[in-house]
């Protein structure tokens, strides 16, 4: 049994995905029969009862690239905290359930007294290329370089002229997503007049501290991570594939205000603005705030590969934030939840300590979720359970609750079976 528990684990989680994904799983423990097809509570408890079923077969201790108990225990948190979703995905109010609360108060609880995991001090340690040791870490995809991993999580959102390594000169970003301007006025409400960046080091980490148009050794170079905005600074090159600009001395390199450099108009500066959607003013290459949350690889020599970062699952901070939620959705228990949130907040001292809270509330709770986990893949099931995903922002206006789930690829109910209704269609698809 204990060979196969990480196997069955594993097959656990992605049901889990599924499930949130796509509103169903697939169960076949024949290889020759037909997968039979689960939605709502019975997929539900099929998920929980293949992730007890090895709650006490899997390791204690082993690292976060592979299914132990306290990932068991985690995920079984996330499976009740999420289980009124995942039984009737299109409510017009969720039955948050006080057993499944109740659990999610037990296995989180499990977890923190195991003294296995611990917050990390500095905030982005935790997405450091050394992160696979970093005892935060619950459950992570193993990423590092002897296991040919390739994180690619860093450079999707950096300016297109941005080069972050003075060793590779075809290592750069390449003008993908951005934060919406709804999601960064979360932080504006939450810190009033005070710029977040000296509030919360959640936000940013400010690693090049220097003025324009200066000289960097190699070794001295990192650019900054978190939430970037305004105009960016940093390596030199007068066109795409060229050297960076050295200094007098020949050991330097020359840092200045970045141009758009790769584009047609080679004038134009790399100043991040807040706005971003589909028009001429939201859509160009400097337009949205970027994020850089996850270390860009010091081996990566095009920028798209040889990220060595473990991509985090599940980590201690969520652990408390579950708790707390769970907290709040049984009995209302507010200074329980304050409790957990602001264990999590004062832990991360390494730069500035960002300010008590002095209440809470599922509103508050939810803002404080976006703080800690933007860019880890949470944010669509946290609006979801929130009863925020209708809501308008930036450009979407779409309030059908049919589009929490996704539809169920053509192709998949075309190749699932031969057996006529085998597999449906989502609704509103």
């Amino acid at each position: 049994m204990a060979k196969l528990a990480c196997p069955k684990g594993l097959r656990a989680y992605y049901s889990m995905l599924s499930l949130d994904l796509f509103g169903l799983i697939f169960v076949k423990e024949n290889p020759a029969e037909i997968s039979t097809v689960l939605r709502g509570s019975e997929a539900v408890d099929y998920i929980k009862n293949e992730f007890l079923s090895i709650e006490n077969e899997v390791s204690k201790t082993s690292g976060p690239g592979r299914i132990t108990q306290g990932a068991v225990w985690g995920l079984l948190s996330r499976l009740h905290l999420n289980a009124a979703v995942y039984r009737n995905p299109y409510a017009s109010t969720f039955d948050f359930k006080s057993e499944d609360m109740d659990k999610v108060i037990l296995y989180t609880s499990k977890i923190i007294e195991s003294g296995q995991y611990n917050l990390s001090s500095e905030y982005f340690e935790i997405f450091d290329d050394e992160n696979h040791t970093n005892k935060e870490l619950i459950f992570a995809v193993d990423q590092r370089a002897e296991l040919n991993g390739h994180n690619r999580l860093a450079y999707f959102s950096l300016s297109g002229d941005r080069f972050p390594l003075p060793a590779f000169v075809k290592a750069n970003g390449t003008d993908g997503p951005a934060i919406t301007s709804d999601f960064y006025q979360t932080w504006v409400v939450a810190y009033g007049s005070k710029d977040p960046a000296t509030m919360d080091p959640r936000f940013s980490k400010k690693n090049l501290i220097i003025p324009a148009d200066s000289c960097v050794t190699a070794a001295n170079f990192e650019i900054d991570r978190g939430i970037i905005r305004g105009q960016q600074y940093g390596l030199l090159t007068t066109a795409n594939g060229q050297p960076f600009a050295r200094c007098a001395d020949g050991i330097g390199y020359k840092i200045g205000k970045l141009r758009n450099i790769t584009r047609a108009d080679k004038t134009k500066l790399v100043n991040h603005t807040e706005k971003i959607d589909f028009t001429a003013e939201g859509s160009g290459y400097s337009s949205g705030y970027r994020v850089l949350k996850y270390e860009f690889s010091k081996k990566s020599d095009n920028g798209r590969n040889r990220g060595d970062a473990d991509i985090v699952i599940l980590r201690l901070a969520d652990v408390y934030m579950m708790r707390a939620e769970a907290k709040l959705r049984k009995s209302n228990d507010a200074g329980g939840a304050l409790a957990d949130v602001n264990l999590v907040r004062a832990s991360r001292t390494a730069r500035i300590v960002p300010p008590a809270l002095t209440s809470m509330k599922l509103d508050l709770l939810y803002s404080e979720r976006g703080f800690e986990f933007y860019w880890e893949m949470l944010r669509r099931t946290d609006m979801i359970r929130f009863g925020k995903y209708e809501g308008t922002w930036t450009e979407k206006t779409d309030g059908n609750v049919q589009k929490r789930l996704f539809p169920i690829p053509q192709s998949a109910i075309d190749g699932a079976s031969d057996k006529p209704g085998y597999l449906v269609q989502n609704a509103g698809y």
